[in-house]
């Protein structure tokens, strides 16, 4: 629970939105109420349920934002680090720092093939508005199986964190011309992929030579490695147009 304040110097969520406009164009109501419902944001409310927002509210939206925006940080490593979060070091001017290169063996953090326990579910609708795109441009998505709704036991369907990681994704590949029957590739590509790596650490888990934990390992190390050969030959094909 915050500390009463005994100050007034709040905004309402129309007031944040307004002040989030120019540095992130695509927010909206919807976004912020996504965010407080998934637990990221707290504002403070008014007995009649109005929502106040503060400054260092303001700095954690920013945060938050920006590290979705230019990382693609998943809601739940976002999670974790605002647990250290201290808004008197994030400037309301900067960028958080990106992060340094990981080494190769997998930690928790910077597992290469998370499986996200409790994860979103998002309707159609809070899709569409999490996501920042049309009905019509997810729907291409699902067209060309890029993202895919799950079946709900009691009816109906929702989209999870990884559907929506890819769909912000393609968002920002829509802006150099490259869209969804272009990214077709890369599902082909990780299918084909996905059959290789089960070649190679299925039959151990299978003859007992490794654990499931130590599969998992095997898998996330494998996915990490093919994530850097991948840089370095598309950085050889391109390097003729790549300024030093």
């Amino acid at each position: 629970m915050k500390a009463e304040r005994s100050y007034r110097n709040y905004m309402t969520i129309g007031d944040v939105i307004k002040t989030l406009a120019e540095e992130f164009p695509d927010v909206t109501l919807s976004k912020v109420r996504f965010l407080e419902a998934e637990g990221l944001i707290e504002p403070e409310r008014t007995p009649s349920g109005y929502r106040r927002f503060y400054q260092e509210d303001l700095a954690k939206l920013r945060y938050i934002l920006r590290l979705q925006r230019d990382h693609f940080v998943p809601l739940k490593v976002i999670r974790k680090r605002l647990e250290h979060f201290d808004p008197s070091e994030t400037p309301e001017n900067e960028a958080p720092e990106a992060p340094a290169p990981p080494p190769i063996r997998a930690t928790r953090e910077e597992n290469e093939l998370e499986t996200l326990e409790g994860g979103l579910s998002l309707s159609l609708n809070d899709f569409v508005n999490a996501s920042g795109m049309t009905e019509e441009e997810l729907k291409e998505l699902e067209d060309y199986g890029l993202v895919h709704s799950h079946p709900l036991p009691s009816g109906g369907s929702y989209y999870d964190e990884d559907d929506l990681l890819v769909a912000k994704l393609a968002k920002e590949f829509a802006k150099f011309g490259i869209y969804a029957r272009h990214l077709r590739m890369y599902k082909n590509f990780a299918e084909k992929e996905a059959g290789l790596f089960e070649q190679v650490v299925i039959p151990l888990s299978r003859s007992g030579g490794e654990s499931r934990k130590g599969v998992s390992q095997s898998l996330n190390d494998l996915a990490k490695l093919s994530r850097r050969l991948k840089q370095v030959m598309l950085k050889s094909r391109l390097k003729d147009y790549l300024s030093d």
